[in-house]
């Protein structure tokens, strides 16, 4: 949804806990530091005004009735907003009178406005509709899964929000001719899935004869369960039939068609590079997506590295079931056993959801010996929802509503049982659940005496390098119980190592679809399906697959040194801790973390 775009501008801001902190700081500073976190939380509260989704998101009933702001001046607000904040801040405060914990918020907000700052001159070639989903297949998830109906003006506002759709798809209808004017043209691979995951949403009644749509099964369950009048619910009833049937299914109706009528222009599937000023542009990705100044080269150069690498780990498994033919082989017997399949039917989807409960609870088991702290929200499994089930990712994970009544979910797509190997079921449980995003997102949004902005904010080097990180470490905790489990683990990190060679070679070195789907088949065993759709998700979201590899790599380095340097004193749960405990960081900033806490565990 559109929470990141809320929030971009706004950092998370490490507060240093006791048993990590810098030596007490004169009574100015802490007078300074409060006001400081004062400010800052205004900041956020600001930037949040501007988005009713995140708003709902976050399980605030403000701006309830309103969807956000699809147009370019809406980005050029929040640009301008943040820039006067900065400049507030700079007014306000100096470093020299803060303390350290204050100064690295002072700092990471400098950065995360300067970065926005940088990035703005590219928001016009970002694509609001692609297979990485699109407000078509958005809003209703922001409807079924974070609009609650508590009271009869919930229900209302869910109304209102219907009717508000048309305006967004017109905005974005809007946007895309505007781009495709400029010669800014979604790929070919965009359309069809695009085209019909909007059509599933207006599918099925009040739109047609079928059984109730997606949309309309919830607010008919939502009303239903409303404490009021009969007659009062019939009205709100059929207030959404005329919603459904009126505005919302017009606006649908405005952004196939500009799908139509773009359609015909694509002449094919290419990277950044074929966008005006796309080198620049991809260099920005590459820096906001790692939070580092690794260039396209490099980090292609790196994936090349960590391929070879994980191939022999794989050798090594593939040696130890037995198999005497080539790596290449082994992927292929991955890919077709029946073995290694589940049926394609209800029971086997229900199977898949089944045995990732279970790797959860495994994980829950032996956390204690792993973290000191582990978060308080529940976390559940849950298949991605059929109407979405074309352009959703393989797996993903959503966090918990500020207010705690949403438990964290680890979705899976289960869209074709044919395609999902049961190799993987841990390996994704442990990086999309838990000890991954769960233990360290919720945790984030758990944490006490700080900043809003920090329990909400994120960095993708950093979010996902310790998802990535997880999946071995699930493997240290006794998670994987067969060598299939951990040729799974390794299939995964292999599929993130990829990533760094797909990415760079499609966006910087020209790489074909054709060529990339060739060598993503090479080096795993991920299916074709998955395979298919990670290559298309590379060529609309450039940068962001790097993000993965670079953080886990960065983690993997800080717990080596930690190690080295702490020798008898080292002990996992400190280092969890010290990751975890202050939420999302730019690499450099983790760096300086760790380095702090080695040096107070050898006082």
């Amino acid at each position: 949804m559109r929470l990141a775009l809320a929030l971009a501008l706004l950092p998370a801001v490490p507060l240093l806990q006791a048993n990590l902190a810098a030596p007490q700081a004169p009574a100015q500073a802490v007078t300074q530091d409060a006001a400081l976190l004062a400010f800052l939380d205004r900041a956020y509260d600001e930037q949040l005004a501007l988005s009713p989704e995140s708003q709902t998101q976050l399980g605030l009933k403000t701006n309830y009735d309103r969807l956000d702001d699809y147009t370019d001046a809406a980005s050029l607000r929040a640009e301008a907003l943040a820039e006067r904040q900065l400049a507030a801040m700079h007014a306000q405060f100096k470093p020299a009178d803060l303390g350290e914990s204050a100064r690295v918020s002072y700092r990471l907000f400098e950065y995360e406005v300067e970065r926005g700052r940088q990035s703005l001159q590219f928001r016009k070639l970002r694509f609001p509709v692609s297979t990485n989903g699109s407000p078509a297949g958005e809003i209703p998830v922001l409807l079924i899964n974070n609009h609650k109906v508590d009271t009869v003006a919930d229900a209302t506002a869910y109304v209102a929000r219907l009717r508000d759709t048309e305006r967004v798809m017109r905005e974005v209808a809007a946007t895309m001719r505007t781009q495709a004017a400029a010669g800014i043209i979604p790929n070919k691979v965009n359309f069809a899935p695009a085209r019909a995951d909007a059509k599933a949403i207006v599918t099925g009644a009040p739109f047609d004869t079928g059984a109730d749509s997606s949309v309309w099964a919830d607010f008919r369950k939502k009303v239903g369960a409303l404490s009021a009048p009969a007659a009062v619910k019939a009205k709100l009833l059929a207030d959404g039939r005329a919603a459904l049937t009126g505005p919302f299914r017009t606006g649908y109706g405005v952004l196939l068609a500009a799908l139509d009528e773009i359609e015909p222009q694509s002449k094919g599937n290419f990277g950044a590079w074929s966008l005006p000023n796309g080198v620049a542009y991809y260099a920005d990705r590459l820096k906001t997506s790692t939070t580092t100044d690794l260039t396209a080269d490099q980090i292609h150069a790196l994936g090349l590295k960590q391929v070879a690498a994980i191939r022999q780990e794989m050798e090594a498994i593939k040696r130890e079931v037995g198999f005497t033919g080539t790596l290449e082989a082994f992927f292929d017997r991955i890919r077709t056993d029946p073995k290694f399949k589940y049926p394609n039917t209800a029971a086997g989807r229900e199977q898949y959801l089944g045995d990732a409960r279970g790797v959860i609870a495994s994980v829950m088991a032996a956390a204690p010996r792993y973290f000191r702290t582990l978060p308080k929200a529940p976390l559940e499994v849950r298949a991605v929802e059929k109407w979405r089930e074309g352009t959703a990712s393989t797996a993903f994970y959503n966090p918990p509503s500020a207010d705690g009544a949403r438990p964290g979910i680890y979705y899976v797509n289960l869209v074709d049982m044919n395609q999902t190997q049961k190799v993987q079921v841990a390996g994704i449980a442990a990086h999309e659940g838990a000890p991954g995003h769960h233990f360290q997102i919720a945790r984030q949004q758990e944490l006490v005496g700080i900043p809003k902005f920090r329990k909400f904010g994120g960095y993708g080097a950093y979010v996902e390098g310790w998802g990535l990180y997880s999946e071995r470490l699930a493997n240290e905790m006794g998670v994987y119980k067969t060598p299939y489990d951990r040729f799974g683990m390794l299939s995964l990190q292999v599929w993130r190592a990829i990533r760094l060679v797909l990415d760079t070679g499609i966006h910087s070195q020209r790489w074909t679809r054709e060529q990339a789907i060739a060598y993503f088949k090479a080096n795993s065993s991920v299916s074709e399906t998955d395979i298919g759709r990670e290559v298309d998700r590379y060529f609309n979201w450039p940068g962001q697959a790097t993000s993965y590899m670079v953080g886990q790599l960065k983690i993997t380095e800080l717990r080596d040194r930690a190690k080295r340097e702490l020798g008898d004193r080292f002990d996992i749960r400190d280092f969890h801790e010290a990751i975890l405990s202050q939420g999302a960081l730019p690499l450099d900033v983790l760096d300086e973390q760790v380095n702090r806490y080695i040096a107070d565990r050898r006082r």
